[in-house]
C-alpha cells in the first residue's frame, strides 16, 4: 500500500494555504485598550476554577533584597563552597542575629 510505509514522512498537518487562510488580523490599539484581566470580567466561581500559575508559594516571610558592602576574603569564602552560598550566609548572619538577641 502506498503511504503506509514506516520511512514514508508523515504529510504536513498544515499547508501553506491553510496557513495564508486563517483570519485572525492583530489587535488594534483601542482593542487592547479595552482588554481586562479575566479576574475581572469572569464570574468568581468560574475563575476561581482556572488552573493556577504555578510556581513556588508566596514566603510567609519573604526575604528583603539589600546592598551591603563585605570583605572580598567573606564573599570568595561562602562562594568557594559552591551553589547555595548565598543561602549558607544567610544561615550563619541567622545564627549570629540570634546570639545577639539572646545575650
Amino acid at each position: 500500500m502506498p503511504g503506509t510505509s514506516k520511512t514514508d514522512p508523515a504529510p504536513p498537518a498544515y499547508t501553506q494555504e491553510d496557513w495564508d487562510d486563517v483570519d485572525s488580523p492583530e489587535l488594534t490599539d483601542e482593542e487592547l485598550a479595552q482588554l481586562r484581566p479575566a479576574r475581572e470580567v469572569l464570574p468568581p466561581e468560574i475563575y476561581a476554577a482556572l488552573p493556577s500559575r504555578g510556581g513556588r508559594p508566596r514566603a510567609e516571610r519573604p526575604k528583603q533584597l539589600v546592598s551591603l558592602r563585605l570583605d572580598p576574603e567573606v564573599i570568595e569564602t561562602f562562594k568557594a563552597t559552591g551553589p547555595g552560598w548565598q543561602t549558607r550566609m544567610n544561615e550563619v548572619l541567622a545564627e549570629a542575629a540570634r546570639k545577639l538577641r539572646a545575650a
